[in-house]
């Protein structure tokens, strides 16, 4: 298998007030543009560190804004020209449906029941007139199907979380708990994940 050397995008306003924003195309903030230069410049060092030239690696992002502009802000870190990467409707964020721009708040106090019945099974219960992480596994497992080379992919959190799944690396449940962070490199690579990190932004 390939080493795939993932990155959630960078932070925008909704993610700051706890709304969700699913396939809404909601801007990087500042700090989130931060993050993706920093990520670039943490994924340049990792590289460099492999033995690993940047051009020689593919570049694939969701095609929501937010991910794109990551993703170039990421390529221009590493001196790449910022638009030559590929887009894949497969890396995209689950849809929240009725629920996007909701804080989990909001979510409960609009439909309790369906709120509820998430919260006791979020892998599989789809948010109102949304998706659910189980509807989205097969398009992450196909992509991962369809990767033949080492790939900088820039995604979501639940395009992160599905991934750990698809790779057998954590279950359901256990994919689910905890944050994926910005700014990060998640390098999965030999059948294992090695989260970099580097200073907070």
């Amino acid at each position: 298998m390939p080493t795939i050397y993932y990155i959630r995008h960078g932070e925008t306003d909704w993610n700051a007030s706890g709304r969700f924003q699913g396939t809404q195309d909601i801007p990087l903030n500042d700090k989130g543009r931060l993050q993706a230069v920093a990520a670039g410049g943490r994924l340049g060092q990792l590289l460099a560190k492999e033995g690993h030239d940047p051009a020689s690696l593919a570049y694939v992002a969701s095609p929501l804004g937010r991910a794109r502009v990551t993703m170039e802000l990421l390529r221009g870190a590493m001196s790449l020209p910022p638009p030559d990467y590929a887009v894949d409707e497969r890396l995209r964020e689950i849809t929240y449906g009725a629920w996007e721009g909701f804080t989990l708040k909001e979510m409960e106090h609009s439909d309790a029941e369906v709120y509820a019945a998430r919260h006791a099974d979020r892998w599989n219960v789809a948010p109102l007139r949304g998706e659910s992480y189980a509807s989205r596994l097969p398009f992450i497992a196909d992509w991962l199907n369809s990767v033949t080379a080492d790939t900088v992919a820039v995604g979501h959190v639940g395009t992160c979380r599905t991934l750990l799944v698809a790779l057998g690396l954590k279950t359901p449940a256990e994919a689910l708990e905890g944050p994926i962070l910005q700014g990060a490199v998640y390098e999965f690579k030999d059948g294992g994940l090695t989260i970099f990190q580097g200073e907070a932004v």
